[in-house]
Formats: C-alpha cells, structure tokens, sequence
C-alpha cells in the first residue's frame, strides 16, 4: 500500500504467536479513530488460514487493547464479505457481535456465483450483437492511459466533477507489481478506445474496479461486450464475479439503474458492512464456553 502512502497515516499492525504472524489488519488513523484501511476497498481483520476460534479472538482482543494503548478510542472496521475469503471465516462478525459493536454501514454489491450461473437477459445479449455489427474490437492489453485519459476521467468529470481514486501513474505501477491480478480490458472502434474495465482478480472472485465508455456506448454495447468478456471469459478457477457496490450514503440509498442493468447480466445481492467498536472493550470482552 506504500503507492498512497502519502494520503494516510498508517495504523497497521502485525499479530504474532509464538513468534509466528498469526492477524494482521491494515489500517489507518485520523485523529483518536483508527480506520480499517481507506485506502483498500475490502481490507480487513485478516487471519491466517490454520488460525483457530479461540487464538483469533484472543488476536482480536489484544488489537483492541493496543490501540488504546495508543490512545485511540474507536476502531471503524470493515467486514470482508465473505465470497473473498478462501474459508469460512466469520469470526470477525461474531467477536464485533460480543464487543457490542455498531453498524454504521451497510453496503449492497451485486454477485455473479460461478456455480448457479444465470444466463444475460435478453437486453444484455442484443447489445453484445450490437457491439459484434458495430465491428467493435476487444482487447486486454497495457493501454491504461487510453482508458484513463480519453474515457474513464473524462466521463467522471462531466458526469460526477470527480477524478478516479486511482491516478493514472498509480494504476499502472500496481499493473506492474501485480500483473497477474490486475489486467485492463478496452474495446476500440476504429483504433480508438471507446470503453473499458480496469479488473481485479483474486484467488476467489473477478472484480471490474473501474468501468466506463464513452456517449455511445449503450447505441454501440461496448460496455454489455466488455462484461460478457470478463464475466465469461477471466473466471478460470474463480467461484464469483463481484459488480462493486449499488447503495449510496452508508448504504441508505440504492441506485436502482445500477441494480437493474447487474440484475440483467445474472448477478444477486450481497451485503458488506461496516462497524464502530470502542478499543476499550478489551477489558470485559469474553467468550462464555459451554
């Protein structure tokens, strides 16, 4: 994460048992609250994969006393939903449950599961036969500056007046150290890139970071080309394919167009969430064993 570390005060820290990393969690600080890290999307208490029920939730306790050791009060903490994770793995839910922890957000992404895959809806597949007549070209290839500056900004700045989270230049030096896991898909018409996905793969799940095309891309389907590609095409060994989110404000809004056009290509709701929990509740934190 040191690509950005200029925007945050880091706050991670490392678990060991026995001398051995056992928890990590990525975060940061902003004032007497550290922050499960802003600067990842699902970043998260994280446990290796031989960690038992107990040590974890004695890894979670002595994190919360560390921080307020530190002075902080209040950890804000993500949930990593639970299609990424390798193994079950929802001991975080149930010790925030027990710290008496408050939900302040929760998010709705749209999930395609690999193994009850639905077929595109009629919509989807008319505009990938628009996209084949237009002569519209795919291609997953380095070319992040052409998404970048001819699509991707300009369509945040007209339509948003904001600018991607990832600059172009940082982008492409995570390309660089990942190149197995981010790759960039662009469709070109006339050699010209007129849409585009930025997508993220990890050991369970395809995920389009960014997505965008140009005026015409419903009257050509650029984008219906682009998905059905990435959906069907990168999910080698993968069990989901993740939309990103479609709630806005902290979840309390849902953006109906976004839902109804993920719905179309076979995708179904998940949630992520979002708590506040005070470091001090270390000292009562307890696990009644039966």
């Amino acid at each position: 994460m040191d690509y950005h570390s200029d925007r945050f005060e880091d706050c991670s820290i490392l678990i060991y048992k026995e001398d051995k990393l056992y928890a990590l969690l990525p975060a940061n600080v902003v004032g007497d609250t550290v922050i499960s890290h802003q600067g990842l999307t699902y970043g998260s208490f994280v446990l290796q994969d031989t960690s038992k029920f107990f040590y974890a939730f004695e890894a979670f306790k002595t994190m919360l006393a560390f921080y307020e050791n530190e002075g902080l009060k209040i950890l804000e903490i993500k949930v990593i939903p639970t299609f990424y994770n390798k193994m079950p793995s929802d001991e975080l839910d149930y010790f925030l449950y027990k710290a008496n922890a408050r939900l302040i957000k929760k998010d709705v992404l749209m999930v395609i599961d690999y193994a009850h895959k639905l077929r595109f809806q009629k919509n989807r597949r008319e505009g990938i036969n628009k996209a084949i007549r237009a002569n519209l070209e795919l291609k997953v290839d380095s070319n992040f500056a052409g998404f970048w500056n001819e699509v991707l900004i300009p369509n945040l700045k007209s339509k948003h007046n904001i600018l991607p989270v990832h600059t172009l230049e940082e982008i492409e030096l995570l390309a660089s150290r990942f190149p197995d896991n981010i790759k960039q898909v662009n469709i070109y018409k006339d050699h010209k890139v007129v849409a585009g996905t930025t997508v993220f793969l990890t050991e369970t799940t395809v995920h389009p970071q960014y997505v965008s095309g140009n005026v015409d891309k419903n009257s050509f389907g650029s984008l219906d080309l682009a998905y059905d590609y990435i959906i069907n095409k990168m999910c080698e060994d993968k069990r989901y394919f993740d939309f990103n989110i479609s709630s806005e404000d902290n979840g309390l809004k849902i953006n109906e167009g976004l839902i109804f056009w993920k719905e179309s290509c076979g995708a179904r709701s998940h949630t992520a969430n979002t708590y506040l929990v005070e470091t001090a509740a270390h000292k009562s934190l307890q696990i009644v064993k039966a």
